[in-house]
């Protein structure tokens, strides 16, 4: 049975991303992962914010724009929307609502992870009791403003349980489980 995974890049400071989704800081720190290289063949499917979807791209400007994994990945996508273009777009379904989006992101992904994409997407996954695992490499560096990793207003309290360490010359990848 598939898995939902969150797999981000974050800041020292807790950021995914720059002040208005800007992604473009991963740039100079992207580069071989083992973690995230061993990962992409364990990807089903993505369950992908809209946002995230049309555009906040550490590949932007780039042949790879546009491509999951920086072209690494290819495969089914969900995108969690409540504007769905009117023409459709190759291997990628529209869900207006998350139980929609996570069955079928799910029922794409076989019995491998379903990755999530988008800070808002996994937010409400992990709020809702779907998000399994989180994996997250810290980057070394300090954006002091943008989008977080998690943001949940008034806070909230979360337990983790680490299953994995380990080193890769952009960052340091720890893996967690999330704990119900």
């Amino acid at each position: 049975m598939a898995r939902l995974l969150y797999s981000a890049c974050m800041s020292l400071d807790g950021f995914i991303a720059g002040p208005g989704g800007d992604m473009s800081w991963l740039s100079d720190h992207l580069g071989p992962n083992p973690t995230v290289d061993e990962l992409v063949d364990d990807v089903g499917s993505l369950l992908v914010g809209n946002r995230t979807f049309g555009g906040d791209d550490p590949y932007k400007g780039t042949p790879q724009e546009g491509e999951p994994f920086g072209g690494e990945w290819s495969g089914p996508q969900v995108v969690l929307t409540h504007h769905a273009p009117e023409k459709p777009v190759p291997g990628v379904t529209f869900a207006g609502d998350l139980e929609t989006a996570v069955a079928a992101a799910k029922d794409a992904a076989g019995d491998r992870y379903v990755n999530v994409l988008g800070a808002d997407v996994a937010r409400q996954c992990l709020e809702a009791g779907y998000l399994d695992e989180i994996l997250t490499c810290i980057v070394p560096v300090l954006l002091g403003d943008g989008v977080r990793l998690f943001a949940h207003p008034g806070g909230a309290n979360v337990r983790l349980d680490r299953i994995g360490l380990s080193q890769a010359p952009g960052g340091t990848n720890v893996w967690f489980r999330v704990v119900r």
